[in-house]
């Protein structure tokens, strides 16, 4: 089978510099390869190139003729080849949530250069994440899904700051007028402003008596934060946000509750790379505690 790129190549080298020996140096391949290459294509193409009755390599006429289109053909083939190093090094643009810190951002994209992946991310709300996906504006997110359907899977509990006496904190604890103390609320962040979270926090303060006003959602989770810090309200969220935040953490003791995460893209591929080779570096910037294996 012959190598059409490669023998043409051998033959526009040879043709411009009018010799085999110089023509496959330019070529960077031995001089047997490139007459090997050359003898190849005249077979192909039913006619000899070269008139190798002199010393200089001579073109005949349809070697004359045919020489325009292995020029196109190598040019093309080149180009192609710069295109595909070009691709390579095109940026993965990924939505991530907003609780992703920059340090863990700069790990995971320092691990899949390793793959020769480069990403950039586009921190976004859990409701924005998808729908940039749909717009094209970026190659893939990090999708909220309930934790039931996840690949990584963040568990939730509430952050104060004071230490509290329980290893669990009860939101029936939480009801207005208890032992004469002020109203405390629970904060969710924008992150957990998702169905699957949300709605179950809600059910759980109707079903324990609290006040509709004692679980709000925050504009941020900058704000949310004020709000625990400067009172004993209470923060919806990870072990390691509550770390970050100088609060202690504990689960809930009604409900067990996760974020989960998932990867929406509009290639497999670029799919495949978050999911499988980054799984461990994407979990660990969103605070998961999954298991390789659960994958």
């Amino acid at each position: 089978m012959v190598d059409l790129v490669g023998s043409c190549r051998a033959f526009v080298s040879v043709s411009e510099t009018g010799s085999f020996t110089a023509g496959a140096a330019v070529a960077g391949i031995p001089q047997p390869v490139a007459s090997r290459r050359i003898a190849a294509l005249e077979r192909r193409l039913g006619e000899r190139l070269f008139d190798r009755s002199t010393r200089r390599a001579r073109l005949t006429p349809f070697g004359r003729e045919m020489l325009p289109s292995a020029k196109r053909l190598v040019h093309l083939a080149d180009a192609m080849e710069h295109d595909a190093k070009r691709a390579k090094l095109r940026p993965l643009l990924v939505a991530v949530p907003e609780t992703c810190s920059t340090r863990d951002l700069a790990e995971l994209g320092a691990q899949a250069r390793e793959f020769e992946v480069f990403l950039e991310f586009r921190p976004a709300p859990p409701g924005e994440r998808a729908e940039l996906v749909r717009t094209h504006e970026v190659r893939a997110a990090i999708t909220a899904v309930p934790a039931e359907d996840a690949v990584w899977t963040v568990p939730l509990g509430l952050a104060g700051i004071g230490k509290p006496r329980a290893h669990t904190i009860h939101l029936e604890t939480l009801r207005a007028g208890r032992s004469g103390s002020p109203r405390r609320r629970v904060w969710i962040q924008p992150e957990d402003d998702v169905p699957h979270v949300r709605d179950r926090v809600l059910r759980v303060r109707d079903a324990v008596g609290l006040q509709p006003a004692q679980v709000a959602v925050a504009d941020s989770l900058t704000s949310a934060a004020a709000s625990v810090i400067g009172s004993a309200d209470l923060l919806l969220c990870s072990a390691a946000q509550a770390h970050e935040l100088g609060l202690q953490w504990r689960p809930i003791g009604e409900i067990r509750l996760a974020r989960g995460f998932d990867v929406m893209a509009g290639l497999g591929e670029d799919a495949g790379h978050l999911r499988t080779r980054l799984w461990a570096e994407v979990g660990r910037c969103l605070g998961a505690t999954g298991n390789e294996g659960d994958r």
